[in-house]
């Protein structure tokens, strides 16, 4: 292992976002401490966001502050070990899930998350990331080279699952019409959860819709490993101009909706040809237009709302799932704190994945099981599969006592009039 090769990749991630934080924000004020979901339920300080980086920017000051080439025991600068190198995995992958709380509640807008990014790339340049995560990124690609042979099995998957979308829908010629000429394409996670829900809400509202059959996950991001995070982007923007679409749906999934609307248009140099949109935004607009009209009786358990980093804090959709729940459920409530001031389930970042690190995981979302406990709700509904998958596993740990749901389900539920 090599600390200078460890050093010239961390080099290449050196722009002027992450310099800036590095070297000259951050006054070590403590305002980040307790915004950090991870500190607050492990009550380490070197878990804060400021320790955290810190370390990092020890060794970029090292080569960017002269006054650290200097004396670099005064500034507290120090070159990198591969003793801290081999720490920084767990700093990377397990002590941040990127969530950015931290820096909204920064009054130095220090970019932690940036710093913590740039060490992710370094480490997966050197082959020092959590397997799992790698092995999740090449099966996206994995699925694209092989898709002429899954294609057929894959179709008949989806045929299987359109009976259950028109008895939600209550339309008997209800489908799945997979990469056909439209003008939305939906892009879906593995799971039929976001499948059949969204269909029976397209087909209710008689979209001119098709499907992709890749998976929007892209834990290329995670990595922070853009050539490969652009490779899985590349599948899906093939498939819209296959099918002609104009707009392409991203199903409920923080990190592929922010990956397609925010960092894909800087991979591929400018805006993509088509407009990104989050199923949740799309079902808004529907229901706002009096295209959708919901039955909230059909919802009638008190239901709370989790916002995703990404979806929420990163990528400022906050109103249209309110507004969906609202007009689909009987008894919503608001979680305190939220929308961008909402703390991360503890299951962001690629954590969800990484069964090593399942009890720290489940600890570090204590925060969360406390909000949701104080609503008194027995539905949290959320935006994303991570965040699902975590907030299911809290409730568990802390007796709860609660369904965890995505948006889309309980819209679907809401499409056809109470029983008699």
């Amino acid at each position: 292992m090599s600390t200078q090769r460890a050093v010239e990749q961390l080099e290449k991630r050196f722009n002027r976002l992450v310099g800036t934080s590095a070297t000259n924000l951050c006054t070590r004020c403590g305002w980040c401490i307790e915004s950090c979901h991870v500190y607050r339920a492990t009550k380490d300080p070197s878990h804060t966001p400021v320790a955290k980086t810190e370390r990092v920017r020890a060794v970029l000051r090292r080569r960017h502050d002269w006054l650290s080439r200097i004396l670099p025991g005064w500034t507290g600068a120090r070159d990198l070990t591969e003793e801290e190198l081999v720490s920084w995995v767990e700093l990377a992958y397990r002590n941040c899930t990127l969530c950015e709380r931290c820096v909204v509640n920064c009054p130095m807008a220090v970019e932690t998350p940036q710093i913590i990014g740039a060490v992710r790339g370094t480490l997966t340049s050197l082959g020092m990331s959590p397997e799992i995560l790698g092995q999740l990124a090449d099966s996206a690609l994995a699925r694209q080279e092989m898709f002429g042979d899954m294609e057929g099995f894959l179709r008949e998957q989806m045929a299987d699952l359109e009976p259950e979308v028109q008895a939600l829908c209550g339309k008997p010629d209800a489908r799945i019409p997979i990469l056909e000429p439209a003008e939305l394409l939906y892009v879906p996670l593995s799971g039929s959860h976001t499948i059949v829900p969204p269909a029976a809400v397209f087909e209710t509202v008689g979209a001119s819709w098709s499907m992709s059959l890749y998976d929007a996950a892209n834990y290329g991001l995670f990595l922070g490993d853009v050539p490969r995070a652009k490779k899985i982007v590349s599948r899906l923007i093939d498939d819209v101009e296959k099918v002609g679409a104009k707009e392409l749906v991203v199903t409920e999934c923080g990190h592929a909706y922010g990956v397609l609307k925010w960092e894909a248009p800087k991979w591929f140099g400018g805006p993509l040809p088509f407009k990104v949109t989050s199923l949740v935004e799309r079902i808004d607009g529907w229901i706002r237009d009096g295209s959708l009209t919901l039955h909230p009786s059909r919802n009638s358990a008190p239901v709370t709302y989790h916002d995703p980093c990404n979806m929420g804090r990163k990528g400022g959709i906050f109103d249209e799932p309110r507004r969906v729940l609202q007009a689909a459920c009987a008894d919503y409530r608001e979680m305190t704190p939220g929308r961008e001031q909402n703390y991360c389930c503890g299951g962001g970042g690629g954590m969800v994945a990484n069964l090593d690190w399942e009890e720290f995981r489940i600890q570090a979302g204590h925060t969360k099981g406390e909000q949701v406990r104080a609503t008194g709700a027995e539905v949290v509904v959320t935006s994303c599969d991570n965040c699902l998958h975590q907030i299911k596993e809290v409730g568990e740990q802390q007796d709860l006592g609660i369904t965890v749901s995505n948006v889309t389900q309980l819209v679907a539920n809401a499409l056809l009039p109470s029983s008699p």
